[in-house]
């Protein structure tokens, strides 16, 4: 028996155990199960409701083409080496299809048993097109003659043409065509993405009043029709003289994460741009079909794609949902969440007090309950500011079109000395910043890519101010993006402070990042992948020992994902030594709580709601010396090993309390939107108790948003 010596009487466990472990993978499927969970809640507004499940499908792609052939590429090259919890990349993905299948079924019968019905309920009506009548199939006729078709490419499949190339989540169709002379021929059509995948199609009624139909046309109608149905309804003008004998829509999903040797790379700019290009060219990990495809059709497509049966996936209805969030565009109130204004930070209203503001105290904003507004209003005052003489800036995902990157564009016009690191490597933002590294450049802006082999992650903003003959620093760091768009959708917290020692350190670490530094040791900020792991382990432990001599040890970590295993072992150390974890991880979890005597010390929730819960914050009580730290990194190894991270102090005790109480606290509480982690991996929705007062920690800091800015 492992760790155990003949006669104790109290063993110790090993925390290697594969059994203490979760899988990463099969986490995050239960994550996405906890996504579609929302789609399925009738409390949740309907189209509100179509967003969650155009989400799950969303996530669904992308965890395709990461992890899946992440796996897939590991079973080739390594394909006995074992994840903690014990299994083989062979096994992982076996897994990951038992786990999956039934997660489909009940995300397809979601969709047409029940929000479809509920949408036409509604007068929003996803229509088949055997189900429209005479005038609007000849509407929709004249419309795919006049615009559809002249985009249209038929590749034919025969001994004098190749297979062509499928690109990645494009819809396609399967056509077989019957040639009286040749028999049966094989040609695959893709529908264009020119187009919106829904069509808008007017009433029977007002069919007459439209000679065209599309962005130009119906803008009223809440009747739709799949695109690739007018496409298959209309084959004839494009296979003249030939009878169609069959049509099967299907999708194929591919690697989207191709390897990149930085250190090989004479320009990573352009480098990046490839990677990018060939993203569509990655190899097939999964073919999504219609359940009525004939084997025949199946299996051409199997062949010259590769795949085994295992890569397939058939549906009953509607493949590639997550276009679905289209329709959340439409305008119904009545059926969305209500609207969210964002307040304006009493201290930051005035953009020319800015920076006598973050003078006198620091400043918390908590998005999107607070208006990110502030923070691209102190970019812009900073690069008018005539006493500003440098700003340095980190950027992961800004959005295509960013009014920060602007600002920092109008500080290099002003004279001001800007540095921005854009990280070209941000998966899924990587067109985005490459456009606007080049524009950057263009505006005369130093721009750096940051370091080899690793990605930058830490949000990071600094401005260097002349006043009084001498150099003030003005730091803003955050748990997330400065990006104005998500910050209306993802919870984060910004910060705003000028204290000296975090100002220099945020220094070293940009001098660091733009030039040539083996810096390590930082007293303040927590940087990875230097020491980082180092100093969290130490805080536990650090806990642990306090809690052998007082009894009050606590900690408590809200995050998006706890992988990392030395971590989960720290956290596991302090359950057994009495210390009482609290855990709120969004996402994926590979700890396993309740276990005797390892972790029943630990309770793990997730809150999924209508905002993207992405705040890291980590709580140490320390005997009452409370210490809290926020940044940008969650506990996993990419975040601690391959990436540039940091977690950064609150040292304001009144904004530490407001923390605790009013943020970190409350959505521990949650018993509306959480859910607990149990030991066999499955998440159960928490209620109130008897006689508890229902607490929704999303709805209640859009009540009490007043909170973390009232003065001490």
């Amino acid at each position: 028996m492992s760790g155990q010596a003949a006669g104790d009487k109290n063993p110790k466990k090993d925390l290697n155990d594969p059994g203490l472990y979760f899988n990463r993978e099969l986490s995050w499927l239960q994550f996405n199960r906890r996504v579609l969970e929302e789609a399925l809640d009738p409390r949740t507004p309907l189209l509100e409701r179509l967003k969650f499940l155009a989400i799950f499908c969303t996530n669904l792609d992308e965890f395709f083409m990461i992890r899946v052939s992440g796996l897939r590429q590991q079973m080739l090259v390594k394909p006995h080496l074992a994840s903690p919890d014990g299994m083989t990349p062979a096994e992982q993905l076996a897994a990951i299809r038992r786990e999956l299948l039934p997660l489909l079924e009940q995300h397809e019968s979601c969709w047409q048993k029940d929000l479809l019905p509920k949408l036409a309920e509604t007068g929003i009506h996803i229509l088949q097109y055997d189900q429209l009548k005479r005038k609007q199939r000849k509407l929709l006729r004249r419309y795919f003659r006049q615009e559809i078709f002249p985009v249209l490419t038929p590749l034919a499949f025969d001994p004098g043409h190749p297979f062509p190339h499928i690109s990645n989540l494009s819809i396609n169709l399967a056509v077989v065509i019957r040639d009286p002379l040749l028999g049966d021929r094989f040609a695959r059509l893709k529908v264009p993405p020119l187009f919106p995948r829904l069509l808008r199609v007017p009433s029977e009624e007002k069919a007459d009043e439209y000679e065209e139909l599309g962005l130009t046309g119906e803008e009223t109608s809440l009747h739709f029709v799949w695109l690739e149905q007018v496409v298959a309804a209309n084959l004839d003008l494009l296979f003249p003289g030939m009878e169609i004998s069959s049509v099967y829509p299907f999708r194929v999903t591919r690697n989207a994460d191709p390897e990149i040797e930085e250190d090989e790379a004479a320009d990573l700019l352009t480098t990046i741009e490839e990677s990018v290009r060939m993203r569509h060219f990655g190899s097939e990990v999964r073919l999504e079909i219609d359940e009525g495809m004939s084997a025949q059709v199946r299996d051409i497509l199997m062949t010259n794609l590769q795949l085994e049966p295992f890569q397939v996936y058939t549906s009953q209805y509607t493949i590639g949902l997550a276009h679905l969030m289209e329709l959340t565009k439409i305008e119904r109130p009545d059926l969305k969440d209500p609207p969210l204004i964002p307040q304006t930070a009493p201290s930051l209203a005035n953009p020319e007090e800015f920076f006598r503001q973050i003078r006198r105290r620091d400043i918390l904003l908590y998005h999107p309950y607070d208006s990110f507004k502030p923070v691209v209003d102190f970019v812009w005052r900073a690069a008018r500011d005539p006493k500003v003489l440098a700003i340095k800036h980190t950027l992961y995902r800004v959005g295509p079109r960013s009014p920060i990157v602007a600002a920092l564009m109008e500080a290099r016009r002003n004279n001001k000395q800007v540095a921005v690191l854009v990280e070209l490597k941000a998966r899924f933002d990587e067109e985005n910043n490459i456009e606007w590294a080049r524009s950057l450049e263009r505006a005369g802006v130093h721009v750096v890519y940051g370091l080899v082999g690793l990605k930058t992650h830490a949000k990071l903003l600094l401005v260097v101010r002349r006043e009084k003959n001498r150099i003030v620093r003005y730091v803003h760091m955050s748990t997330g993006n400065y990006n104005d768009v998500t910050a209306r959708i993802y919870t984060d917290i910004g910060y705003f402070t000028r204290e000296p020692q975090i100002g220099d350190e945020v220094s070293d670490l940009f001098n660091a990042l733009t030039g040539y530094s083996k810096k390590e040791d930082y007293e303040k900020l927590l940087v990875a992948p230097q020491k980082m792991l180092d100093r969290m382990i130490a805080l536990i432990e650090r806990e642990i020992a306090r809690h052998a001599k007082h009894g009050d040890g606590y900690l408590a970590f809200k995050m998006n994902s706890l992988v990392d295993k030395t971590c989960i072992q720290a956290l596991y150390r302090a359950s057994q030594a009495g210390v009482t974890v609290d855990l709120q991880v969004r996402g994926i979890c590979c700890l396993r709580p309740g276990i005797p005597g390892i972790s029943d010390n630990i309770r793990v929730t997730s809150i999924v709601g209508r905002f993207l819960e992405h705040t890291r914050i980590y709580y140490f009580r320390n005997g009452g010396d409370e210490e809290i730290l926020l940044g940008s990194a969650d506990l996993m190894p990419r975040n601690l090993y391959r990436r540039v991270e940091t977690l950064f102090p609150v040292n304001d005790p009144h904004l530490r309390k407001v923390l605790r109480d009013h943020i970190l606290m409350m959505h521990l509480r949650d018993n509306v939107q959480s859910r607990r982690l149990l030991p066999d991996g499955t998440h159960e929705r928490i209620s109130p108790a008897e006689g508890e007062e229902a607490l929704n920690s999303q709805l209640w800091m859009m009540e009490h948003r007043e909170l973390w800015h009232a003065e001490e």
